[in-house]
């Protein structure tokens, strides 16, 4: 269900005012003192290192959940550990110019199952716009040098005005920091229409990332594509061949948010003091991540190519060098067969 985004931020501002504590019990969260990153989760911790940086885990940092906007669903996952696994180990593989160390991620890296916090957002919206519409047209300008007609392309621009109206539903915003945007966006798309109500069974052995930016911060971005959609759309209303947009002005007539988990399994190795993340969408199984690249097999590499042009040259060479006539002939190696003796009666 959807809830009303001015009045459910006001609601949350004022408890963070007035608290100074932990304000939900039984839920507990620890953050990372390395990346920052926080984790709830329900029961017992199992996890030894922050999915994030995989630095080991500390547990004087829990503490119980302090007062965040609540979750109103999530998609259970559907890809196990088992088959997740076996999805990393071949990505792992394919990458045939990763360092060595690296494939050894099982034990230099933390690999988790991890709701991620996302908020989606739902808008009612009008819009007034003026501007002008071009209509292309053709003007005769002269001749070619074979006599044909030249035509030039001009416009006729023309003052038009008009309103558009857009209904958003369901445009979904990741509201986690730390991690890479572009691998999250390569996993979508995400079939949010299959979201159910939240229940702490279905988070149960899994971990879920608490949003880093709540409702209010995460909507600017929602916010640019909903914008970059209705200018978009009063494009095709002014129609023509051109159209300029001087004044455009919208009025946000309903704007609500929802607060949804969605499933990812995440490998963190930390190599060389740096950090690669691998996602896989615990509902399809795509994967999308970063690794290191290895200088030296990529210049081995290099040295076995050139070597083997290098043969191939060799053998090229000295087949044209070993090429000569078995029989040669020319003008200098004429052959004259000796006269028959005769003999005179």
């Amino acid at each position: 269900m959807a809830r009303e985004l001015g009045p459910a931020i006001a609601e949350l501002r004022a408890v963070q005012a007035g608290a100074s504590g932990p304000q939900v019990t039984g839920e507990w969260e620890v953050k990372c003192q390395n990346c920052g990153g926080t984790t709830g989760f329900n029961g017992s911790l199992t996890a030894t290192k922050c999915p994030y940086c995989a630095t080991p885990i500390q547990r004087d940092d829990v503490h119980n959940a302090p007062a965040r906007l609540p979750v109103d669903g999530l998609v259970p996952f559907q890809v196990g550990e088992k088959q997740a696994r076996e999805l990393v180990e071949k990505w792992v593989a394919k990458r045939w110019f990763a360092p060595s160390n690296f494939k050894k991620y099982r034990r230099i890296g933390a690999f988790s199952s991890l709701y991620t916090a996302y908020f989606t957002y739902d808008a009612d919206t009008r819009s007034w716009y003026q501007g002008e519409r071009g209509d292309h047209y053709q003007v005769r300008v002269g001749t070619d040098s074979d006599g044909d007609p030249v035509y030039e392309t001009r416009t006729r621009w023309s003052y038009v005005q008009g309103e558009v109206a857009n209904d958003f539903a369901d445009l979904p915003v990741l509201a986690n920091d730390n991690m890479v945007r572009a691998r999250i966006r390569a996993l979508e798309p995400w079939p949010i229409e299959q979201a159910r109500a939240y229940s702490p069974e279905y988070v149960a052995g899994h971990l879920s990332r608490t949003y880093d930016k709540d409702a209010e911060e995460s909507f600017p971005e929602a916010r640019q594509r909903m914008e970059s959609a209705i200018e978009s759309s009063v494009h095709r209303d002014i129609g023509g061949d051109e159209q300029r947009i001087h004044q455009l002005e919208t009025s946000w007539n309903w704007l609500a948010y929802k607060h949804l988990l969605l499933p990812i399994w995440l490998l963190t190795v930390v190599y060389m003091n740096t950090t690669y993340q691998v996602y896989i969408n615990g509902l399809t199984g795509q994967v999308s991540g970063d690794r290191p690249w290895s200088k030296v097999k990529i210049a081995a590499a290099i040295m076995a190519v050139l070597a083997i042009i290098a043969v191939i040259i060799g053998v090229y060479a000295a087949s044209r060098g070993h090429h000569t006539p078995a029989h040669p002939t020319g003008p200098g190696h004429s052959t004259v067969a000796p006269p028959h003796p005769t003999t005179h009666r």
